[in-house]
């Protein structure tokens, strides 16, 4: 049986799971570089855990991290989604976008349309009023993405699951609004 496509762009599916993803995410999950702004990389067991939260939140939200597919290739190269953060912050409880690739598709703007096609989603499909997206402030490359994608930095904040002195501690938070994005994109 073929996997519902949530969303389609002119290069990529981002879709439900399917069981060949696991092996690739496994490998993504365990490389020090797609890994370097986490605490550690992801042992075989987490990324497994993490592939069940995932395909459960889809199933009971109708949303979720989506796994992202290369229309070319056919290949599963990570995902780009919604989440719903499981800390305490003064912008919690909150919908937050996020994205993982493979190392290999790094560079080729995947991250970037696969982002704009979950907020036009997000805000036209599934009506949310706010969308965030958070990240250390080393990863600069990440914090790029959101710029492009229109969001706007609203602020920093220590993660409250990352210890005192912990240097990933720092994050930086972008934000966008419903009548924000609908404005530029008319």
């Amino acid at each position: 049986m073929a996997p519902i496509i949530f969303i389609e762009t002119e290069r990529l599916l981002l879709r439900q799971w399917k069981a060949t993803d696991f092996s690739t995410y496994i490998s993504m999950n365990q490389d020090k570089e797609v890994m370097q702004y986490f605490p550690s990389v992801f042992s075989e067991e987490k990324t497994r855990q993490h592939i069940d939260i995932i395909q459960k939140n889809i199933k009971q939200d109708g949303y979720g991290l989506f796994a992202l597919e290369r229309k070319d290739t056919h290949s599963f190269i990570g995902f780009t989604g919604f989440a719903h953060p499981k800390f305490e912050a003064d912008f919690t409880p909150c919908i937050e976008i996020g994205w993982r690739l493979s190392r290999n598709q790094w560079g080729m703007g995947f991250a970037t349309e696969a982002a704009k096609a979950c907020l036009a989603y997000g805000f036209r499909t599934l009506q949310f009023s706010a969308i965030h997206s958070f990240t250390s402030v080393l990863n600069t490359r990440s914090e790029q993405i959101m710029k492009k994608i229109g969001m706007q930095k609203t602020g920093e904040f220590d993660h409250p699951l990352l210890e005192q002195g912990h240097y990933l501690q720092k994050h930086v938070l972008y934000s966008i609004h419903s009548n924000n994005f609908l404005c530029t994109q008319n």
